[in-house]
């Protein structure tokens, strides 16, 4: 993982996902990235059925820093994982009801979707945007 990446995601409590970005509250763990959403949760359009995403974190001042590619899969509700993360997961959400009735709700009606980057790319903000925008000879290639 590109260690810009790195930096910058463990300072995110937000990050924007595809084009055009989606603004997302989000918690990176060990290299990880995952974002909760559906009913009752925030909208990442796209983001459940995806297999790629483009990340954009955002630098101290609100501005875009870096954007990478992610590996986009979902976090299973019966599996070890979820009951070892989504706990942890739920205490770190804002205003948020308790954690035990809102790990229950996200497990019935929410993915939990896990971001892991593909490659040791980061690229600016900037190149994102024109790797990823819609073109003239055909639908955008953006990721998600």
């Amino acid at each position: 993982m590109h260690p810009l990446v790195e930096e910058a995601m463990k300072k995110a409590e937000l990050a924007w996902l595809g084009r055009p970005a989606t603004a997302v509250w989000c918690l990176w763990i060990d290299g990880t990235l995952y974002v909760v959403h559906g009913p009752g949760e925030q909208p990442a359009p796209g983001l459940a059925d995806a297999a790629q995403a483009l990340v954009i974190a955002r630098g101290d001042h609100g501005g875009a820093i870096v954007a990478w590619r992610a590996a986009v899969s979902r976090v299973d509700p019966e599996s070890a994982e979820w009951a070892e993360l989504v706990p942890g997961l739920a205490a770190k959400r804002l205003n948020a009801e308790p954690a035990g009735p809102l790990v229950d709700r996200w497990a019935q009606s929410n993915v939990v979707s896990r971001l892991i980057p593909v490659d040791e790319e980061a690229l600016t903000p900037r190149t994102a945007e024109r790797r990823f925008a819609p073109t003239r000879s055909g639908p955008p290639s953006r990721l998600l």
